[in-house]
C-alpha cells in the first residue's frame, strides 16, 4: 500500500520482502471505509470486489445467541465506500498485483531481509541479507520501517523495549466453506472479552456452489497477562483443535451458525496470543521511518490494524509529495499527523475496541 500510494504522487519505490515468495496466507479481516476510500482513490475498489464481501452489517450478541446491538455498515450505513470482510492474502494479493503493473516487478525485492541500516545527510543505506547468507546493500532518500510487529527498524531506535505485551487472551483463526446465514454479508460478534466468538463471510467464491468462504475467530482467556505467552506471536502459526474446543464447546449458542461443526470441518486454522505494544514516543529518525503494525501493533479487536496501515501510507505519500527536497521534514509532519490517533486506538483495543 506504501508503494502504489508513492508511487501514485511521482515518488519511486522499492519493496524489501523478506519472504521468498508472495503467498495468499491468512485468513479473513475486515477492511474499514476510512481505509476503503483510500484505496478506492488508487483505483483499487473493482478488484477488492471481485476478491472480498460487501459487509451490511454487524450484529453484537451475547454468548447465548441474544442480540444486543445490530447496526449497519459501510455504504448501507451511508459511507461513500463499503466496508470489505476479505480474506488477508485476497487482500495482499489485490496490493501485489498492482504493484507488479504499475511499479513494475524489478521494483519488488524478494528473499530480502533487512539486517542493518544507516542514515547520512543525502540519504539511507540498508543492508538486506539474502536466504543464502549473502548480502547486498541498497540506497534511498528514505527507508520506510513496514516491517511487522517484530520490527527491525522499531528495535534499532527503540532496543531497551522488550518483548511484546500479551494480554492473556489467545486468538484462534480460520476460515472453511459454509452455507450462508442471515443476508449473506453479516457479521456477527458474540460474547466478550473472556469468550468471543466472531463470524463473517470473506469470499463468494462460484466454484463453491452457493457456499461462502466463512471466516471464523474465537478470543479466550487463557492467562492473566503477567506471564510470557506460550509460544511466539505469529499469525501463520498452526492451531490445535484439542486446545481450542474446550473453549468452543458449550460457550456459545448462536443459532446462525453451527460454529462447532464449521470449526471441527476446518482442516488448518491459525492461532496466535493477543499481543501489542505501547505507543512510541516517536516514529521519525531522520530520513527513517515506521509504518504499520511496526509503529503500533494493536489487538485486533477493532478491525483497525489493516485499515490504520493504509492510512498511514497514503498520509505518508502525501507530505513527501508537499514537503519536497526534505525528507526528514515530511516524515516529521508524517508522524505528528498518525502517531496520536493511532496510539489512541492501541489503548481503545486494550479496553475492548
Amino acid at each position: 500500500a506504501a508503494a502504489l500510494s508513492l508511487h501514485h504522487v511521482g515518488i519511486e519505490a522499492e519493496i524489501f520482502e523478506q519472504t521468498t515468495e508472495i503467498r495468499e496466507l491468512g485468513v479473513g479481516i475486515n477492511t474499514l471505509p476510512h481505509a476503503i476510500g483510500e484505496l478506492a482513490d488508487l483505483g483499487l475498489l473493482a478488484a477488492l470486489d471481485a476478491v472480498g464481501v460487501r459487509t451490511h452489517e454487524l450484529i453484537y450478541m451475547n454468548r447465548f445467541g441474544t442480540p444486543i446491538w445490530r447496526e449497519l455498515r459501510g455504504l448501507d450505513a451511508g459511507f461513500d465506500v463499503p466496508q470489505y470482510s476479505i480474506h488477508r492474502g485476497k487482500l495482499q494479493g489485490v496490493l501485489h498485483q498492482a504493484v507488479l503493473e504499475r511499479l513494475g516487478s524489478a521494483r519488488l525485492h524478494t528473499g530480502h531481509r533487512l539486517a542493518s541500516f544507516e542514515q547520512d545527510a543525502l540519504g539511507v543505506t540498508a543492508v538486506l541479507e539474502r536466504r543464502d547468507g549473502t548480502r547486498t546493500t541498497a540506497r534511498g532518500d528514505v527507508l520506510i520501517g513496514a516491517d511487522g510487529i517484530h520490527s527491525t527498524v522499531r528495535a534499532h531506535y527503540f532496543p531497551q523495549e522488550g518483548p511484546r505485551a500479551w494480554n492473556g487472551i489467545m486468538l484462534w483463526r480460520g476460515a472453511h466453506p459454509w452455507t450462508p446465514f442471515l443476508t449473506g454479508r453479516s457479521m456477527i460478534i458474540a460474547g466478550g472479552m473472556r469468550a468471543k466468538l466472531v463470524l463473517y463471510p470473506i469470499y463468494n467464491d462460484p466454484s463453491l456452489n452457493g457456499l461462502t468462504l466463512m471466516n471464523w475467530a474465537v478470543a479466550a482467556k487463557v492467562g492473566d497477562g503477567s506471564a510470557p505467552p506460550p509460544r511466539r506471536e505469529d499469525w501463520s502459526r498452526p492451531g490445535r483443535l484439542e486446545e481450542l474446543l474446550p473453549f468452543v464447546e458449550g460457550t456459545f449458542k448462536v443459532r446462525e451458525v453451527d460454529h462447532v461443526a464449521l470449526i471441527r470441518q476446518t482442516a488448518e486454522f491459525y492461532e496466535f496470543p493477543m499481543c501489542d505494544r505501547d505507543p512510541l514516543p516517536r516514529w521519525s529518525h531522520g530520513r527513517v521511518t515506521l509504518l504499520g503494525d511496526a509503529a503500533h501493533p494493536m489487538y485486533p479487536v477493532g478491525s483497525n490494524g489493516a485499515s490504520q496501515a493504509v492510512l498511514d501510507a497514503r498520509c505518508l505519500a502525501r507530505v513527501l509529495a508537499e514537503t519536497s527536497g526534505n525528507p526528514p521534514a515530511a516524515l516529521k509532519a508524517y508522524e505528528a499527523e498518525r502517531r496520536g490517533p493511532t496510539a489512541e486506538i492501541v489503548h481503545a483495543n486494550r479496553l475492548g475496541g
